[in-house]
């Protein structure tokens, strides 16, 4: 599942209506961070692209909201899996977890995640030299 976390009810449901209009089941999910809209992974890649767009177009207005409202809503928050299949949120200030998104996929960024919090539990499993090593 892809995980996309919004603060304000309104706007997580105008990105499930999105979902709903190009046929992409969503399912939502209250969480201790915030409000959860997940799709299936088993999408084209140019319509996950299109609702990832959308999203983006969403944590800017959230973003705006947040402004507004005060500095305790100014945290958005990406979703990734441990090595062991647990589930955990990384809670960042926005203006982070924008650039984070302008230059990379949701995909992307779970992925870098998953792969720190594996090198993180496992740290002897790869090591750059041993890598470089391995490339010579």
């Amino acid at each position: 599942m892809i995980d996309y976390i919004f603060f304000d009810e309104a706007l997580r449901e105008r990105f499930v209506a999105f979902a709903q209009t190009r046929n992409v089941p969503c399912t939502v999910a209250d969480d201790n961070l915030g409000l959860l809209a997940s799709i299936p992974e088993t999408f084209p890649e140019e319509l996950i692209d299109e609702l990832e767009d959308h999203y983006e177009q969403l944590q800017d207005e959230q973003a705006d909201l947040s402004h507004s409202v005060g500095e305790f809503n100014r945290l958005a928050g990406f979703r990734f899996n441990l090595p062991d299949g647990q589930s955990r949120m990384l809670p960042l200030q926005t203006h982070i977890a924008n650039r984070l998104l302008a230059n990379f996929t949701l995909e992307e960024i779970q992925n870098l995640f998953e792969s720190v919090a594996r090198c993180t539990v496992n740290p002897g499993e790869e090591r750059l030299c041993k890598i470089l090593a391995a490339q010579s």
